[in-house]
């Protein structure tokens, strides 16, 4: 091949592998053009959750619970094969006639300046005394106004001399998969504690009732954090957390809240008539 064909070949080549590239170009332009908008309408991360944790952590508080146990009940405890047993016997000689007192912590958050808070229904069942401390230090003794036992929730009430910070809700429905949330609660006895994580999933059932429809956070849950509120980036409560998968017994990134569409629709009921009456059409 001649020298002029072969330059006239590789200027050829070289225009081709020019437009290729100005072609890829052009398409990775239209892709980035494409995606934009989504980059555009993601909820971006805060700087800080301070500002939401000072909004709102005044009207989460730390609930202690006493409960009085009769050592007959912890007798029954007992594994079966140690009860007619000599220590068996010997255990129910020297502590059968004794009370215990067993202490128990969760949390809460007022909605009402009056004093009027939500909790767990499991956290102030079968108490003897509640206590709630406030986040300035304060504790007041607390009454229960009413439970739900199949929604898990408990609405009690303090005596301020005035008016108490309250929280509001928030529409549970509006939640996505991926949202950022803010935990508040005492967990381990450690009141005032936060925590940042997502929403990991929607509408699980954890086989606890016939209203499951949790929420699934990756945010670090804990014992004592039950009743405590999960909050959006607007510091209103979307979820109350309820309950934790653990095997080791602290937190692994899962736990669960109940969706504060579901809690709202009891409070009404639970503080005007201390339960919740459903209809029943006795079909199975």
């Amino acid at each position: 091949m001649s020298r002029p064909a072969r330059c006239a070949r590789l200027a050829r080549r070289s225009l081709r592998d020019q437009c290729r590239t100005v072609a890829v170009a052009a398409l990775l332009l239209v892709a980035a053009c494409t995606a934009a908008p989504y980059h555009a309408d993601a909820r971006a991360a805060p700087d800080s959750f301070a500002p939401l944790v000072k909004h709102v952590l005044p009207a989460v508080v730390n609930i202690a619970v006493t409960e009085t146990v009769s050592s007959n009940d912890m007798a029954a405890e007992l594994p079966p094969e140690l009860r007619d047993t000599p220590l068996g016997r010997e255990f129910r000689r020297r502590f059968g006639n004794r009370h215990e007192q067993m202490m128990g912590a969760g949390s809460g958050f007022v909605i009402d300046p009056s004093g009027v808070i939500v909790t767990n229904n499991h956290v102030v069942d079968h108490a003897d005394k509640i206590v709630v401390s406030l986040a300035n230090g304060h504790q007041y003794p607390a009454h229960v106004l009413g439970t739900d036992e199949l929604t898990d929730i408990a609405v009690i009430k303090i005596d301020a001399p005035g008016p108490l910070p309250s929280v509001a809700w928030g529409d549970s429905r509006q939640v996505e998969v991926g949202d950022w949330i803010l935990a508040a609660g005492n967990p381990f006895g450690l009141g005032g504690s936060v925590t940042a994580g997502i929403v990991s999933a929607e509408g699980r059932d954890l086989g606890s009732g016939p209203f499951d429809n949790f929420l699934q956070l990756d945010a670090p849950i804990n014992p004592g954090n039950s009743g405590g509120p999960i909050f959006n980036m607007d510091g209103q409560v979307i979820g109350v957390n309820t309950a934790i998968y653990s095997p080791s017994g602290g937190s692994v990134g899962i736990a669960f809240a109940i969706p504060a569409d579901t809690v709202k629709s009891v409070i009404g009921q639970v503080k005007g008539h201390g339960s919740v009456t459903r209809g029943w059409n006795g079909v199975q």
